[in-house]
């Protein structure tokens, strides 16, 4: 992947904009050329009635997300990003969206479809997803999950790996996205999982890894490696796509919290499961039993061992596809305790830098 630009300064408007037409000059890297556009702040303003509060359909790390429907009738998502002028925070979220999505491609990636910067503020314009978020349609309550079979399930877990595993290893530079989690994940009028929301999402060059001074994340899905040391690598995302798989199959939250146990972890709640022999349990019960038991198991262990402590011994997303179609045996695979990031007290993570 050739990005258009080298880098997008955090210094001022100026360079987003150079750095936008250069997007549109150099044709988006050759791959996306047609549907990217540069708008006017008043093409935006229009298409979502002012920005009104009823065409508010979310909520991202960075700014709010509102439906929009262009003078061609094309309807579209637009994030509004502000910047905040003393940290730039929004900026770097806006460059970093525009580095990772400007020229790739893929059917489980949300399209860029273009961007605007009026003033102090920043605007994507993407696709727009007809069913939302995994977290509000399959995660929003018991009502809601009775709605996704099995088979839909399945799909949206083998969609996102193989999204992750785009980025992870055929795009160049990798990109590691860095909030893989279920509000994060679009979902098509077909059901199909798109990955959004790339404002944390870092290059990776050569050696794959990267020591970050702003560890960001979201708690419950954030490696414990990285929150504590700051260093990224793949296996960052590989864990927390991990967590979203414990998270699709069971229909749990991801933390929960009791007056009388506290917060109490998916992970932590799996493994004891696994311990027991009885993995099965996890399976979420408004199933109703409706699913093939050993391919559930079967996710369940790939979400395991996507999670274990040691970073070495969890597979890639292309391995981790695999496993969940059964392209790899994991009947017998020994799988190590998880990491959890509830046991570490020396965390690198600034309420600053945190995502809800």
């Amino acid at each position: 992947m050739k990005l258009p630009f080298r880098c997008l300064s955090c210094c001022s408007a100026i360079s987003s904009e150079a750095a936008a037409s250069a997007m549109v000059r150099t044709g988006n890297g050759g791959q996306n050329h047609e549907a990217f556009q540069v708008f006017s702040y008043n093409e935006l303003r229009n298409a979502t009635q002012g920005f009104s509060s009823s065409n508010k359909i979310g909520e991202g790390s960075f700014g709010s997300v509102y439906k929009g429907r262009l003078r061609d009738g094309t309807v579209v998502g637009v994030k509004v990003l502000s910047v905040e002028l003393e940290s730039m925070r929004g900026e770097r979220e806006f460059a970093s969206e525009l580095a990772a999505l400007s020229t790739i491609k893929h059917q489980n990636l949300v399209t860029l479809r273009g961007c605007c910067i009026d003033g102090a503020r920043r605007y994507l314009v993407y696709e727009y997803m007809e069913n939302n978020s995994l977290a509000r349609i399959l995660l929003g309550g018991e009502q809601n999950r009775m709605k996704f079979n099995w088979e839909i399930r399945r799909e949206i877990a083998l969609g996102i790996a193989r999204g992750l595993a785009y980025l992870h290893e055929e795009v160049k530079p990798r990109i590691v996205h860095r909030d893989i989690k279920a509000s994060n994940v679009l979902i098509d009028h077909n059901f199909m999982p798109k990955i959004s929301d790339f404002g944390l999402s870092k290059l990776l060059r050569d050696n794959g890894s990267h020591i970050s001074t702003r560890v960001a994340g979201t708690l419950g899905y954030l490696a414990p490696e990285y929150a504590v040391s700051g260093h990224l690598t793949r296996k960052s995302d590989v864990y927390s796509f991990g967590v979203l798989i414990l998270e699709i199959i069971s229909g749990r939250p991801v933390v929960s919290f009791n007056l009388e146990q506290g917060e109490h972890y998916l992970v932590q709640k799996a493994w004891e499961v696994y311990e027991d022999r009885n993995l099965g349990r996890l399976v979420d019960p408004t199933l109703e039993m409706n699913y093939p038991e050993e391919e559930a198991v079967r996710f369940l262990k790939v979400g395991l061992l996507c999670v274990q402590e040691n970073v070495r011994l969890r597979p890639s997303m292309s391995t981790a596809t695999k496993m969940l179609n059964n392209e790899i045996d994991i009947q017998d695979a020994e799988i190590s305790q998880p990491g959890l990031l509830s046991n570490f007290m020396d965390i690198k993570l600034g309420q600053q830098n945190m995502s809800s």
